[in-house]
């Protein structure tokens, strides 16, 4: 393999200090990110080592760029890396995409806010599941594993202390107490059944549980129940009572452990198969609050360059390190950049001391990884290797069975079986209500899997409202215009790369590089009416016909009674309703009636309530403007509202609130 000069005398004349160094092909893309001890001596050894024809030797030969970062420490490197793997995702290493933000439990207001003469809704704080960015406005506990562990967190709580859990608009209007009030899920403190003292009491107490503080809890409690009956005030007493025997309760149900851990996650990995699977689960307050598995990319390709750095990149004089154990470092340097760590890791293979260091520095604590538990943490570690072991035993069928389906489409069209990897299908559907908001949706499979990234929508206008046919006619020449010109252009068509999007359909979207391409297959979700117009289109266009395949609904229109019609005078066939091939032709047809639908509601909604005018706000996505809607009944409501009033919504910042009350106004 041969590289230019100019890149070898940057090697040569790279400093002998620790950095982050990565690798670009010709056309830019990020090949890989690694860090070093030494510079110099490690970036030099890919271009003085033969690799071969080795996974390592075929990044190599690629490489024709190189840049740099010196950093002051290897646990600067180390942290540095794994930000820029995270952002950048690079080919050729371990990446952890990232999954939806944690959810939170959270309590609002501040504490002490019955002593300053602050609104209602800040003397009776609520409990309220949270997902977002955090501010010190309010108390935060988690991070939690599934919105599941939240709401159940609540539930208990409620069992407990009886704090509120409804909006504040809703406690502020209030006349005569909730249905939460009659089971005893709530102390009423809306009508001002309860004083805002004793509430504040019972806050401070839901939020020792939450902290773990179970036997300083319990032993406050008891307190407080032998005064008041010292005080002979055996009603409060009762109340008390009624609370220690709800908190026992609570604690013998879920196993709640009073102990020294209070904040632990649980980390197992398993590789098989060329996939890997990390289970997190979390245990806060003591309580063991559920798992959450996480599926890493590039693993082959990262393990086999790991592999081949061998001991420089080690550091620590040792043999290379288990894929296990390089999987495992990577979600731990990966996922806590952002989320809180907790002071104790409970993991199922060795990690790295220097990764440890460099995460203690990090969060500012320090940070233990436990490799080998005794007791309870031992079976917090054998559960969560158990469930790791499941979860990627689950992923590997689900991808068996879908490459099975793949093959067996292939077969049932007798398309070529090679390389079924690439096989792409592209499907159309059009949606619309009584003719208004007509969209057509494309969607698009290849891999095994549904490609969501490369989907689009196609606004239809010009067309008698209700005309499917003049609507499939126009997104199928929208869409494939552009291949037949390339094909023009280049004197036959390119099977290299994905089609280009339309246009004005996916302005604002990453185009896929690379030039035109025609699917292996475009699935028309219709019978012989609407194949007519896609061979009439296709045949306008120079383009194959033989591509074109329509599902007809069979009789009764019953699932998995489904006819593939053909556009080159083939006949229908019909693949049998336990046939894989007809399960995924029915599985793409779905997602594609799916996402016309969902397009065509949004649509629909725009033009009902005028949602566009929120959607201009910056700041303001589908989901807070969801709320907004939803609270004030649509935009005129939204226009009325005070900023007050807007602040009070989940998810809306004061600064918000105030940009929304202008942009509206």
């Amino acid at each position: 393999m041969s590289h230019s000069d100019e890149l070898l005398a940057q090697v040569a004349a790279l400093p002998a200090l620790p950095g982050v160094y990565r690798y670009f092909d010709a056309q830019g893309a990020l090949l890989y990110v690694g860090k070093a001890r030494h510079l110099k001596r490690r970036v030099s050894s890919y271009f003085t080592k033969n690799h071969g024809g080795t996974r390592i030797g075929h990044m190599v030969s690629k490489i024709a760029r190189l840049e740099t970062t010196v950093v002051r420490s290897e646990a600067e490197a180390l942290l540095l890396e794994n930000n820029l793997i995270k952002t950048l995702n690079p080919k050729f290493n371990i990446l952890f995409r990232d999954d939806k933000s944690y959810p939170y439990l959270k309590i609002t207001g501040t504490p002490g806010a019955h002593t300053r003469g602050d609104a209602p809704g800040q003397v009776f704080p609520r409990m309220a599941y949270y997902r977002g960015a955090v501010d010190k406005k309010h108390r935060y506990f988690g991070p939690y594993p599934s919105a599941w562990a939240v709401k159940e967190s609540i539930q208990l709580l409620q069992k407990v202390f009886r704090l509120r859990t409804c909006e504040d608009t809703v406690f502020a209007n209030r006349t005569r107490p909730c249905l939460l009030y009659q089971i005893k899920r709530c102390t009423g403190p809306c009508v001002d059944l309860i004083s805002p003292e004793a509430y504040a009491v019972d806050v401070q107490n839901a939020e020792a549980m939450l902290r773990g503080e179970t036997q300083e809890l319990l032993q406050a409690l008891e307190q407080r129940m032998m005064a008041h009956s010292e005080k002979l005030e055996f009603e409060q007493a009762a109340e008390v009572r009624n609370q220690i025997q709800a908190l026992s309760r609570v604690l013998h149900q879920q196993s709640i452990e009073i102990a020294d851990d209070k904040d632990v996650d649980i980390l197992a990995v398993r590789v098989q198969g060329g996939r890997a699977c990390v289970n997190l689960a979390m245990v806060r307050g003591g309580r063991h609050l559920g798992d959450r598995p996480y599926f890493p990319v590039h693993v082959e390709d990262a393990a086999a360059v790991f592999e081949e750095e061998g001991e420089e990149t080690l550091g620590d004089g040792s043999s290379p390190r288990p894929v296990e154990a390089q999987v495992l470092e990577a979600f731990i340097a990966q996922h806590y950049i952002g989320v809180p760590v907790p002071p104790v890791l409970v993991t199922s293979v060795p990690v790295d001391r220097a990764l440890m260091e460099a995460l203690s520095d990090q969060a500012g604590l320090r940070v233990t990884a436990i490799h080998q538990p005794r007791e309870q943490r031992r079976a917090w570690l054998d559960m969560a290797q158990k469930n790791a072991d499941l979860q990627l035993a689950r992923l590997l069928a689900e991808e068996g069975s879908q490459q099975a389906r793949t093959r067996a489409l292939a077969e049932a069209l007798d398309l070529p079986p090679e390389d079924l990897d690439q096989l792409t299908i592209e499907c159309f559907d059009i949606s619309h209500t009584a003719g208004e908001s007509t969209q057509a949706s494309c969607v698009v499979f290849h891999h095994h899997k549904m490609q969501s990234s490369e989907y689009r929508r196609y606004k239809i206008e010009g067309i008698t409202g209700g005309d499917d046919y003049a609507a499939m006619r126009q997104v199928l020449t929208r869409r494939y215009s552009k291949v037949a010109e390339a094909a023009r252009e280049a004197g036959g068509i390119d099977f290299a790369a994905p089609p280009p999007p339309d246009t004005e359909a996916a302005a604002g979207a990453v185009k896929p590089k690379g030039v035109a391409r025609l699917p292996d297959l475009v699935l028309i979700d219709g019978g012989k009416g609407q194949v007519g117009i896609a061979r009439e289109v296709f045949t306008a266009l120079g383009l194959d016909l033989t591509r074109i395949v329509g599902v007809e609904k069979g009789e009764g229109r019953k699932v998995g009674l489904e006819e593939l019609v053909f556009a080159d005078g083939r006949e229908k066939i019909y693949l049998g309703k336990d046939s894989a091939a007809l399960m995924l032709v029915a599985q793409i047809r779905d997602e594609a009636h799916r996402f016309a639908i969902t397009g065509m509601r949004a649509a629909r909604a725009k033009v009902r309530v005028g949602g566009g005018q929120l959607e201009e706000i910056p700041g303001v996505g589908p989901k807070k403007r969801a709320r907004l809607l939803q609270r004030f009944g649509g935009v005129r409501g939204v226009a009325a509202a005070s900023v007050e009033d807007l602040a009070t919504v989940e998810g809306i910042s004061r600064d918000l609130a105030e940009e929304i009350y202008r942009a509206l106004r």
